[in-house]
Parts: structure tokens; sequence; C-alpha cells
């Protein structure tokens, strides 16, 4: 399954969270050690979601990427 995270920058490190996974977050130093730490987080919410016969919710976030001309 494919999971849409979210990257935010903060002035120490990199955070992130799941959308369709609420509670799913995960930071990093870098951004891409936010996304390997991530990847484990997903894999350990879902199993913790199984465990206790709750749902697992399916992928549905689509994301995209607008960029933006702002006039001066």
């Amino acid at each position: 399954m494919e999971y849409a995270i979210v990257i935010e920058q903060t002035t120490r490190n990199f955070s992130a969270y799941a959308p369709d996974l609420p509670g799913c977050v995960a930071t990093g130093a870098t951004r891409d050690e936010a996304i390997h730490e991530m990847r484990f987080a997903i894999e350990f919410h879902i199993e913790s979601l199984r465990e206790h016969s709750e749902p697992v919710p399916n992928p549905s976030c689509i994301t995209a990427i607008v960029d933006v001309v702002v006039p001066d």
C-alpha cells in the first residue's frame, strides 16, 4: 500500500504525518530521515491496528504540488 505523507520543516528538524492514519507521526534530522522513519511508523501503526482488531484505513489521500506565482 502507498500512503501519502506530509512533511513539514520545523526550526529544529523535519516532522511527518500520514493523513489517512491519524496519530501516525515521525521526525528526522533531514527530510530523507523523516521519510525513512515514517515508513517504519506506518508499518508499526498498521500492525498495532491489526493487533487491536481495528480497521486499517485504505489509502485515500492524493497529493499534488501547486506552483503559485504571487505578484509583487
